[in-house]
């Protein structure tokens, strides 16, 4: 059977067309992405701030320790900056208004958070015992998350513990510190997205 490969480049060159120009009609749809990135961070942010807001003493404490914290001045107005970042940071990417804007203030805080809270620690978020970004410590936390695994398993009810998941060892690392600020940097550039944003809307107002 004799293969002609001029067929078969002609047909890989016509279904390449197809499909770019497929991709190119979905590109009515591209507001999906901005908004799927702003839905996903408006819970990171609220909770984080929040939280911040309602344990304000303890959070101030711990920025301004310098034996069990991290020892930086002016705690408590640190603490009520970062927390207000936070959730108005939510609140503009949960409505679309701002978005390049306060895109900056929160990937200020991702950096902030990734190189005096998360670094030493690693990538990692959750300790693994194998893979490119496993370290001694994470490894260390495993071995100790089997041993802690066994014991649950002889003196307690094992089946109920784990019934809504499974046991794991924070190991907190720049993981998930750097993902916010990698979706915080694609909004920076993109903005909020057509249709589903404010700042959309406010932009035609001005152009009209």
């Amino acid at each position: 059977m004799n293969i002609n490969t001029s067929d078969i480049v002609t047909k890989g060159t016509a279904l390449t067309k197809l499909a770019i120009a497929g991709l190119d009609k979905a590109r009515i749809l591209d507001f999906l992405a901005p908004l799927a990135l702003r839905l996903y961070l408006v819970p990171v942010f609220w909770m984080a701030g929040s939280n911040k807001f309602a344990n304000f003493s303890s959070t101030a404490e711990w920025l301004g320790n310098t034996e069990w914290g991290l020892g930086l001045p002016a705690p408590y107005v640190l603490a009520f900056l970062i927390a207000f970042i936070e959730v108005l940071g939510a609140l503009l990417l949960l409505i679309g208004f701002g978005v390049r804007l306060i895109s900056i203030p929160l990937m200020i805080t991702m950096v902030f958070a990734g190189f005096l809270v998360h670094w030493k620690n690693g990538w990692l978020a959750i300790a693994e015992a194998s893979g490119i970004f496993t370290t001694d410590r994470t490894t260390g936390a495993a071995e100790r998350l089997e041993q802690a695994k066994s014991i649950l398993q002889e003196h307690g009810n094992y089946d109920w513990l784990t019934e809504n998941g499974t046991f794991v060892v924070l190991n907190n690392g720049i993981e998930f510190a750097t993902t916010y600020f990698i979706m915080l940097l694609a909004l920076l550039f993109i903005g909020g997205g057509r249709f589903v944003s404010l700042d959309y809307w406010l932009k035609l107002k001005m152009l009209d």
